[in-house]
């Protein structure tokens, strides 16, 4: 079965809608760890139901602080395609909690092999969507270097380009500096998946994405950027030897290595989000009633397939 056969992209659609029902459960409950296993629990049981010889490749973390969906572990059947598969049950464990905008269920699979192990640690990041000439961003340049070759490849001035960063202390720095070329900041607070995502979509008016955030969350968005086009650039950043030993132990040797979109996606992939709650990329879960007093619940995925260059955006409705 290839990696592109729709009936299996549609069984994964499946495990992203169950984990956002399930995270949606505790939307607005302020617990983060209660709504992050919510997804997670009910993400793996989907996962296992699964026609497939799955391994996980981005997940919630090595097997020693994540009982289920850690790396390394195997999902499915055991029959059917070898894949790899990056997740995240909950992106923005935070939103959810407080019911913010924007929080996703988010799933991303490849042929075995075509994702990037990517260690638990930051990476520093800087992405643009689709069109632009090869070389338009350098991870290596400064903020307003990057922003005023944007506006350029584009045609435009510095103050029509709108750049996406986390609103973090961390990012002290490049706000400034993006905020000093005239560019226009557009803050999150959390949710660098979506934040990379944006850049590929015109109707957001977000052209660029800089800054720090998870490593296997570039992983996830350099699926979806590979879908559609578009350039990314990222850099581990170890903040102690216990994180560079995560490296090592996932293969990684050189430390200062820049990574390419192909570097952390190197084959076809299928990229799939749920919307939690209501966002900017997808509506979240709704439950409803009907005229007989019958419960229902609604979901809206976004679907994205690199080889075909699709992109689909599915509404699911059924009872409770």
């Amino acid at each position: 079965m290839p990696i592109t056969d729709f009936t299996l992209s549609l069984d994964v659609v499946r495990v992203a809608e169950e984990a956002a029902i399930a995270a949606f459960s505790q939307v607005g409950g302020g617990d983060e760890k209660a709504a992050d296993q919510a997804a997670v629990d009910a993400m793996r049981t989907a996962l296992n139901s699964i026609d497939m010889d799955g391994r996980i490749v981005i997940g919630e973390g090595e097997r020693d602080e994540a009982p289920m969906l850690y790396i390394g572990e195997t999902v499915g059947t055991g029959k059917g395609p070898q894949i790899d598969i990056a997740l995240d049950p909950l992106e923005g464990t935070t939103l959810a909690a407080k019911a913010m905008a924007n929080a996703l269920a988010v799933i991303a699979f490849a042929p075995r092999g075509g994702l990037l192990h990517a260690p638990d640690t930051y990476m520093d990041k800087i992405a643009i969507g689709p069109g632009y000439p090869e070389g338009t961003i350098d991870l290596d340049a400064t903020p307003e270097e990057n922003v005023h070759n944007l506006a350029k490849a584009k045609g435009v001035k510095v103050n029509e380009i709108v750049a996406c960063v986390l609103d973090r202390p961390r990012h002290e720095q490049i706000i400034s500096s993006l905020r000093k070329s005239g560019a226009r900041v557009h803050l999150i607070t959390d949710g660098d998946v979506a934040g990379v995502i944006h850049t590929a979509q015109p109707e957001t008016a977000i052209d660029i994405y800089l800054g720090q955030g998870g490593a296997p969350e570039g992983v996830l968005a350099c699926a979806a950027l590979k879908c559609v086009g578009g350039q990314f650039q990222g850099r581990l950043v170890f903040r102690n030897d216990d994180e560079r030993g995560r490296a090592v132990r996932l293969g990684v040797t050189d430390f200062d290595r820049k990574y390419m979109l192909d570097d952390l996606v190197s084959s076809d992939a299928v990229f799939i989000a749920t919307g939690v709650t209501h966002g900017a990329l997808l509506k979240g879960v709704q439950k409803e009633l009907s005229g007989r007093g019958e419960a229902f619940v609604t979901t809206e995925t976004l679907v994205m397939m690199s080889k075909t260059r699709t992109i689909r955006k599915l509404s699911m409705r059924r009872p409770l």
